[in-house]
């Protein structure tokens, strides 16, 4: 499940994906990514990315990021205080999830938007949805103000459970995917956090 579209399909499933075995019977917890989670992280996104990509087409069209990337991205998050987190089962992270600005101008600074992936193998098992919860809750602490996200329009899962955690759709942007021979549409949705913008914010 993930939400932000800049990747295949950020909002993914009701629950998203992350680089494990077969599903556990444990208790998923959620809680501050770390540097050792980084290759776990990076074989969630990967799958992710290569789930979105028309066969055959040329690796040179794309690039795909690697573990010293995925570090940087979120130490810069960590460094602008950005939730970034994990959840984890029998200690193995099978999902991840974080917020980046909305905008870089400093007039939207109080708005982010969001991605959640959950592993292949770990689907429809809560995880997205305890992800969505933990998320919500750190960015309203940190400040921030709305929450925003980009879905696969067909995506009905993805938008159910957006729709579950107080998301509402503002706006639909048609034919701007194109993968596996079809035209894709995007759905655009958001929430509020905390007072939203019915005050100002805390100076």
């Amino acid at each position: 499940m993930s939400s932000e579209i800049d990747s295949p399909d950020p909002t993914l499933d009701a629950d998203t994906n992350s680089a494990a075995g077969r599903p556990g019977s444990g208790a998923v917890s959620v809680r501050n990514s770390r540097d050792a989670d980084i290759p776990a992280m990076l074989s969630i996104y990967l799958h992710h990315i290569r789930r979105g990509v028309d066969p055959g087409l040329d690796a040179g069209v794309f690039e795909t990021p690697d573990a010293e990337d995925i570090k940087r991205r979120r130490r810069s998050m960590q460094r602008r205080k950005m939730p970034h987190i994990v959840a984890e089962e029998n200690g193995v992270v099978v999902g991840y999830a974080y917020a980046v600005p909305f905008r870089k101008r400093p007039a939207y600074r109080y708005c982010v938007k969001h991605s959640i992936y959950v592993h292949n193998d770990h689907l429809h098992r809560g995880v997205g949805r305890r992800l969505m919860g933990a998320l919500i809750d750190a960015c309203a602490a940190a400040g921030f103000r709305q929450m925003i996200g980009y879905i696969d329009a067909a995506n009905r899962a993805s938008l159910g459970l957006h729709e579950a955690f107080g998301f509402r759709q503002v706006g639909y942007l048609p034919s701007v995917g194109y993968k596996f021979g079809r035209w894709t549409d995007t759905a655009m949705v958001q929430r509020s956090l905390g007072p939203g913008g019915t005050e100002p914010p805390q100076a």
